[in-house]
């Protein structure tokens, strides 16, 4: 097909995919809905269930650099999302590895402790299996924490570290009321694509892109699913993994380099609709002075901060998002 062609036809092939997604029930794994590279899955035994933790692994499209890059997503994210970005960086001669953590995406949504230690160590056998010993570690929101828990406990098998709008730059029990699981879970339980659609439009300060709807619909037709219960689960435990495993602290303790890209209209925050206080919601998710401090704690860190960017930049500013990776990874 010539590509001009192909470009003509990408808006209207976007708009089929939206209606079809629209009508459409996904179960807990999202089984049918297809994922821009080949899924694999990696058995593991986690508090003796066997589980499988779903993953890509895209090699290079350009002459292999020899280097690893891990991709980890957010918590209302899947793997799926970085699909641009393992393209730039499988164009820059970097294998790319995208897990979904469990509890996400295609993986299992296991009844189980989750913990950032767990998750980590998850992503460390994946890796081990892979036959990759050292790895760029780019984690973005909630795969900032895991990401700099990665680095925490595995220093020796992080060659650098990426931090894309994190959450966690902040305790969030400081000033976000406690919810029990089982409150987090009958809320979660409530979904729908209208309550999902207006959660993720909080991302966007510059306005909802409607190209966002090809990673919120898979969400909203898993609230249609019998399947359901199981997600929404999941949902509520990793919510208290969260909030009741800070990375903040242990920012000084980092020793690879390390780099933050900061959106600055990002004003996330974990549990925001808990907070009654308007001076304690004025203080938090103020991303900005956050981004700032957590650099000053890391060694060594750079900071490129985006203006009029809000939290996911490399879906919403991809370009200078990509440059700024690539400058850090060259």
């Amino acid at each position: 097909m010539p590509r001009f062609v192909f470009l003509l036809l990408c808006p209207v092939l976007l708009v089929a995919t939206t209606l079809q997604a629209q009508n459409s029930t996904l179960n807990a794994t999202l089984d049918g809905y297809e994922y821009p590279f080949p899924v694999r899955k990696l058995p593991l035994k986690l508090e003796d269930q066997a589980l499988r933790m779903a993953y890509m692994d895209v090699p290079a499209t350009a002459k292999a650099n020899g280097r690893t890059v891990v991709l980890l997503h957010g918590k209302n994210f899947f793997g799926a999302y970085w699909r641009e970005t393992i393209k730039v960086l499988a164009g820059a001669g970097f294998r790319v590895v995208v897990p979904d953590q469990i509890g996400f995406g295609k993986s299992d949504k296991a009844d189980i402790h989750y913990s950032f230690h767990q998750l980590a160590r998850n992503t460390k056998h994946l890796l081990d299996t892979l036959g990759v010993q050292k790895a760029v570690i780019l984690g973005h929101s909630m795969g900032g924490m895991l990401a700099t828990r990665f680095a925490l406990m595995y220093p020796e098998s992080t060659e650098k570290l990426v931090l894309e709008n994190p959450i966690g730059l902040e305790d969030y029990r400081v000033g976000v009321p406690f919810q029990s699981v089982d409150q987090a879970e009958a809320s979660e339980a409530k979904s729908t694509e209208a309550s999902i659609r207006k959660y993720h439009a909080t991302y966007y300060p510059n306005g909802y892109p409607a190209a966002h709807d090809q990673w919120l619909l898979p969400l909203a037709a898993q609230t249609k699913s019998p399947d359901f219960p199981k997600v929404a689960r999941a949902n509520a435990l990793t919510f208290e993994m969260i909030y009741q495993q800070p990375v903040s602290y242990e920012f000084t303790q980092i020793a690879v380099p390390t780099l933050l890209i900061i959106g600055q209209e990002d004003r996330t925050v974990v549990g925001k609709g808990l907070i009654k206080d308007p001076n304690v919601l004025a203080r938090m998710g103020q991303y900005p002075a956050l981004g700032r401090h957590t650099t000053a704690q890391i060694k060594g860190a750079k900071l490129v901060e985006l203006n009029k960017v809000g939290h996911i930049p490399h879906l919403e500013a991809p370009a200078p998002f990509h440059k700024a990776l690539l400058d850090f990874l060259r």
